[in-house]
């Protein structure tokens, strides 16, 4: 697909370039056309590395090629990211005074401008009015996230992550099914940790990535979603869409009961949460100082509630379907989906899905795979790609049960 990526001058800009990664990692020509201001931000060079295009910003450019129409014309997709408040007002009055402009008065593909400013300006009478505009003639015009601007100040106006900016883009051209409207669906996330004393515990190296794929997933497929995150770092949890509820929990225990308090009125319940198969018996209420005339002290453990068997095994409302994840590693007793067809025959669950982990697999910004599994251990599907691609392929097996 042929997109346009316009970017204008914000700070933000350094967030348009992971999002031209991302979009020419999916296989898009990306042609990148900044502001002549946006340049003091992100330099031309770094833009033509990455795109493998030429950049050009103004209207006398490419003038035998005739770019400030040809490349809004052959454009199948315009995405600007950031859009800042300038940006909006020039393109609300059908200004033409550079390429970028230029190119959005001659597009008639889908537009998506993502706009960054301060909170000041983002609220200003003249702003809403020209977002106001811009939608009114079917411009897409994303609500900016809050959080940390250019200085101390926070509030709305920060420019939204690129997976969101990216997925909110496509799904303009590839429309996402609404195979789940009115389905109430609880999506578990992150990692568990279990204290050991008041500055350590037992976690693991799960980001919660996936299963906020899966909660934006359901989210767009048009369900009501809740999200149960367990210890999630607030640049992962950017990436959900305004609308899904957010549960924070720290423990196995806490994560237990709010994913049970939660399922009672779900139809779906999709355990992603890398959830701790042990804690401490005893929590100490001083920090454990290492002894230098003795080793380390002996730490006892007690096994945690199984919450995906208890789920399966409950069923907290009738004909609710109940997703597990199982990440693994081989060894000497079998490889990665014998384990997991072993595991999906004793949890009982409708679907697990299997991954390797390891060795960059799995955790953190990678990509995944995994193989979905029924209760009786047999494939379903597999899926490889970006973890927004995994959910996706998981929430076309879910669909199929709820249809069946």
């Amino acid at each position: 697909m042929r997109i346009l990526l316009g970017v204008s001058a914000g700070i933000a800009a350094y967030k348009a370039v992971l999002l031209l990664r991302q979009l020419t990692e999916s296989g898009h020509e990306v042609r990148v056309v900044p502001t002549r201001a946006s340049l003091e931000f992100v330099g031309r060079a770094t833009w033509e590395a990455l795109s493998g295009q030429p950049v050009t910003t103004e209207v006398f450019e490419g003038v035998t090629e005739v770019d400030h129409v040809r490349l809004g014309k052959g454009a199948e997709l315009v995405v600007v990211a950031p859009a800042t408040a300038d940006l909006l007002a020039r393109a609300a009055t059908g200004r033409a005074d550079d390429l970028l402009t230029a190119a959005l008065l001659t597009a008639r593909c889908p537009v998506l401008l993502a706009p960054a400013m301060h909170t000041e300006m983002w609220q200003h009478p003249a702003t809403v009015a020209n977002v106001a505009t811009l939608r009114s003639r079917g411009v897409h015009v994303l609500d900016p996230a809050s959080g940390r601007l250019t200085g101390a100040d926070t509030g709305p106006g920060r420019l939204p992550e690129p997976e969101v900016i990216a997925a909110a883009a496509l799904a303009l051209v590839q429309p996402t099914p609404r195979d789940l409207v009115g389905r109430r669906v609880v999506v578990s996330a992150g990692g568990t940790r279990e204290p050991l004393d008041p500055v350590r515990f037992l976690g693991n190296r799960s980001s919660g990535r996936q299963g906020v794929a899966l909660a934006r997933a359901a989210h767009r497929r048009g369900a009501d979603v809740t999200l149960v995150g367990a210890n999630i770092g607030s640049e992962v949890l950017g990436l959900l869409p305004a609308g899904v509820r957010q549960v924070p929990v720290e423990t196995t225990a806490e994560l237990r009961t709010a994913v049970r308090g939660a399922a009672e009125e779900a139809d779906v319940v999709v355990m992603a949460a890398a959830v701790a198969d042990f804690r401490p018996v005893a929590l100490s209420e001083h920090k454990i100082k290492k002894a230098e005339d003795s080793g380390p002290p002996l730490i006892e453990l007690t096994t945690n509630p199984d919450v995906l068997a208890e789920l399966a095994q409950d069923r907290l409302r009738v004909g609710q379907v109940v997703v597990g994840f199982a990440a693994e590693t081989g060894d000497q007793s079998g490889d990665v989906l014998s384990h997991g067809r072993e595991k999906a025959r004793r949890k009982g669950a409708d679907l697990l899905a299997v991954n390797a982990v390891g060795g960059g697999r799995g955790f953190g910004e990678v990509t995944n795979e995994v193989t979905v599994l029924d209760s009786d251990g047999a494939t379903v599907r597999s899926a490889a790609g970006t973890k927004d691609e995994v959910a996706d392929a998981v929430w076309d097996a879910v669909v199929d049960l709820l249809q069946a």
